[in-house]
Order: C-alpha cells, then sequence, then structure tokens
C-alpha cells in the first residue's frame, strides 16, 4: 500500500470522526435546550373586575276582580266587580317607586292593574314590593281576594281553579315591558298536557293586559295546572278564580304563579277556620293540588300545625303520572294554622286549596309554596284582616330572623328553632322587610277574617349580581 493511499484513508477516517461528533454535539444540544428551562418574561394579561349595572326593580299586580258576562248582550265581556286597594313599597331610603298602570284588553277603565318601577341609585339595586286587595259582594261574586304584585317572568305555572261548571275562572296576562310578549299556554289536566287552540301564539302587546277564560282553555277539566310561556319580553301571569253553587257565591281569588317545579314545596300558613264536624263537614275544605309535569313519580305528603313538631294526619305517598294533575284530600283538620310539606321524586308544582265554608258568606283561598328567602327581602301586607306571617326554618341549625316595617316604627326579633316554624301578627297596609341573617327561611302571609280568607308567600329578592372579570 502506497503511502497516498494511507494517508487518503486516514483522512477520510478523521472527516468522518469528526462529522459524527458534530452530529452527536448537535442531538444534545437540542434536547438540553427543550428539557432546560430558559429565562423569559410572562407577561399577565390585563383584568378588571367590575359589577354590572343593576337594572330597575318592576312588579306588576293583578289589578282589579272582574266579571265575566254580566252585560246579557256580551256574553264574553268583562266588567270591573271591585277596585283593588294597593299597599306599596320601597328599600329604605329610597325614593317612592314610580307607579303606572297597563291597560286592560278590550276595556276602557282608569282601572288597570298597577306597575310599580324603582330604579337603581348609585349602581345599587332598589327592591320594591306592593300587595293589592279587593272585597266584593254581588249576585255573581263574592268574597275577599288579596294578591302579591310579582315581577313578570318568562315562565311560570297556574295551580288552582276549574273549568267545570259554576267556575268562571280567568288567567291573566300583563305585559309591564316596552315591547310586545308572544305567550304560550300548555294546559296540564285528565287527558294529560294540552296545548288549546285558545292558548297558542297570545301577543300582548306593551303595557297591556290579556284576560283569558279558563274554561275557553280546558272546559269541564276538574284540576286543571297552566304552563305560562313567554318570549319577546316577561309576562306577569296569574290567576281569578271564583264560583256559584246553586246561584250562590261562593268565594273569589288571585292565585300567585309558582316560579318553576321543584322537588320540595313547603306550603305554609294554610288556615283553617271550621272544624271538622261543622255544617258541610261531608264537603272537602281542604285540598291539595299536585302535578309532574314531566315524569311519573311518587310524592310524600305532610301536613303539620305551625309551631309543633309532629304532623296532624299520616303522611301520605301519592303516586304521579306524568302530566296529569291530582287532588288530595287533606280534609279533617282542626281550626289551627299549618304547613303543607311536598317531597317528591321529580320536580313538581302545588297548592292547597282551603275554604271557610260552603255557603253564602264564605270565601275560599288558593295557597302557592313558599320559596326559599336568603337575604332580606321586601314584602307587603295589603289592607285587610290582620295578616297572620309564618316563618319556617328548613336548617339544622336557629336561624336568627329579623322583621321591620319600611317606615321603622315595628321591628321583630325572633329565634327559629331549627326544623320548627313561628308566628307573628303584622299590621295590614304595610311594608316590611324579612331579613333570614345567615340562614334561609321560608314565609308566607295568611288574612282570615268573617267571610274573608287569602295567603300570599313572601319571595326572596334577588342577590347581588356578582362581579365580572374583564379582559380588555
Amino acid at each position: 500500500m502506497s503511502d497516498r493511499r494511507v494517508f487518503r484513508w486516514a483522512t477520510t477516517s478523521t472527516r468522518l470522526l469528526a462529522g459524527t461528533l458534530a452530529a452527536t454535539g448537535a442531538v444534545v444540544a437540542v434536547v438540553t435546550a427543550v428539557t432546560i428551562p430558559w429565562p423569559g418574561v410572562v407577561r399577565e394579561p390585563a383584568a378588571l373586575s367590575v359589577v354590572p349595572a343593576p337594572a330597575a326593580s318592576v312588579v306588576a299586580c293583578d289589578g282589579p276582580l272582574l266579571s265575566l258576562g254580566r252585560d246579557v248582550t256580551q256574553a264574553g265581556g268583562l266588567t270591573v266587580a271591585a277596585t283593588q286597594q294597593v299597599t306599596s313599597g320601597v328599600s329604605e331610603g329610597a325614593a317612592a317607586p314610580g307607579q303606572s298602570a297597563v291597560i286592560p284588553d278590550g276595556r276602557s277603565t282608569p282601572d288597570g292593574p298597577a306597575v310599580f318601577t324603582a330604579p337603581p341609585v348609585d349602581r345599587q339595586r332598589v327592591d320594591v314590593a306592593a300587595a293589592g286587595s279587593s272585597t266584593v259582594t254581588a249576585e255573581d261574586l263574592s268574597g275577599f281576594a288579596a294578591s302579591a304584585c310579582r315581577p313578570p317572568l318568562l315562565e311560570s305555572w297556574l295551580v288552582g281553579g276549574s273549568g267545570e261548571t259554576g267556575a268562571a275562572d280567568l288567567v291573566l296576562l300583563s305585559n309591564p315591558g316596552v315591547v310586545p310578549a308572544t305567550v304560550q299556554l300548555t294546559v296540564f289536566g285528565s287527558a294529560g298536557e294540552q296545548n288549546p287552540p285558545g292558548g297558542a301564539d297570545i301577543v300582548i302587546p306593551a303595557g297591556t293586559q290579556r284576560v283569558i277564560p279558563l274554561a275557553g282553555l280546558v272546559l269541564g277539566e276538574a284540576s286543571p295546572v297552566v304552563r305560562v310561556s313567554a318570549s319577546g319580553a316577561p309576562v306577569h301571569a296569574s290567576l281569578q278564580t271564583s264560583i256559584t253553587r246553586t246561584l250562590v257565591p261562593g268565594g273569589v281569588d288571585q292565585v300567585d304563579p309558582i316560579r318553576e317545579p321543584q322537588a320540595t314545596q313547603v306550603i305554609t300558613g294554610v288556615a283553617v277556620t271550621r272544624s271538622p264536624g261543622a255544617d258541610g263537614a261531608s264537603d272537602v275544605a281542604t285540598a291539595l293540588r299536585l302535578l309532574s309535569p314531566s315524569a311519573d313519580t311518587s310524592a310524600s305528603v305532610t301536613v303539620t300545625p305551625v309551631g309543633r313538631d309532629q304532623p296532624a294526619l299520616a303522611p301520605q305517598d301519592v303516586p304521579l303520572v306524568a302530566g296529569e294533575p291530582i287532588e288530595v284530600d287533606l280534609g279533617g283538620l282542626p281550626i289551627g294554622s299549618y304547613t303543607v310539606r311536598v317531597e317528591a321524586g321529580e320536580p313538581v308544582v302545588a297548592a292547597v286549596w282551603q275554604a271557610t265554608g260552603f255557603g253564602a258568606g264564605d270565601d275560599f283561598a288558593w295557597y302557592t309554596p313558599a320559596p326559599l328567602v336568603s337575604v332580606p327581602s321586601l314584602f307587603a301586607a295589603p289592607s285587610g284582616p290582620a295578616p297572620v306571617l309564618t316563618v319556617i326554618n328548613p336548617a339544622s341549625e336557629p336561624a336568627d330572623v329579623v322583621v321591620v316595617s319600611a317606615d321603622g316604627a315595628f321591628r321583630l326579633e325572633v329565634s327559629v328553632p331549627a326544623a320548627a316554624s313561628v308566628t307573628a301578627r303584622l299590621s295590614s297596609n304595610t311594608v316590611y322587610l324579612l331579613d333570614p341573617g345567615d340562614g334561609e327561611v321560608r314565609a308566607g302571609l295568611s288574612l282570615t277574617g268573617d267571610g274573608a280568607l287569602a295567603g300570599m308567600p313572601v319571595w326572596s329578592a334577588d342577590a347581588a349580581t356578582p362581579p365580572i372579570v374583564v379582559y380588555p
């Protein structure tokens, strides 16, 4: 082998070795660069925490008591049977709420349902509360009715009334907003869920009220439940219910809406004013109407005297078929005030019907569920019989509750024991603040007098709007 050839082989080998070492070094460098953290600059994005400005508080009332068909030339015509006396108020220190009225459908009258509006002050919500009452004594309508003015909702449930002979019940739909609303009425009865033609695509112009006879939706239905669904704008829905027995009017009421079905419904302050052995005892004076809208289930019904632990009746287990309302007889209760609790496997709606009797001069009321109150909340006690407030503490710890009148003249501080209830007599025509302290309570008003019966739950004020984070 020549020297030149040896030299070439050595030169080539050296080049191969150098290339291999260079490639290996590059791989090591890349791996090291990936695995070892490098110094860098981290910038937090700009963020701003803001609280949205609250909207104005709005509540709409049911309005006067209406009579259907008084004018023989207009069988479907409506007339005002009794005006509504309204009590209203706002949060302490705020200016009086603005008051307006919605225009009744087809009626030229200044007695339209009242609407109260309280704008925010210094970016703080101002609560407003109102309630109204009416008394009527006529050949076709008699009794006392009281109801709270409520905020409009996109969906609400009306539990009460009847489509049978003798009933002259009316679905009241008010739009206190500034744009039209379109409402769908779905009726639940013995045939299940129904969509009657008279309840489809009901247009309610801004600032007006529409009145729909219940019999036009469910003629002959004994125990209907109506779901009110609105689009375009929320509406205030309620039910005026009355009955005539053999030409004798047997009472009248304005029934609160229910916000939504829930697995637990608690109806408090149900006032029984006649003993089981009184005349007409064979008639059912206390009844619970129940509906599970979407699924078959069962419900446990417990009736407990206010202020006591032991149930007044043995708890009842009630099977429920989806979409079919049922009525449960709760008769036989001694005179007193009661809480009716419903525990179901699926969300339900419920209301209790209570009557003072079944003769001339008697009255009845529909009691709807009391939602949980977790923040200080205003409520109004309307004119009429002295109202009784019932407060229930569902928690396992005592609740320190304060009730203060808006003018500061009345203040009540009471500790409600765990899983117990208390009552307090209040003044009519007065606005109050219910403060549950650190707990949650349920509360309701009951108004009873000679031939007068009414009840309404206390609704919780809206919780404060939580702050939101904005990234510019």
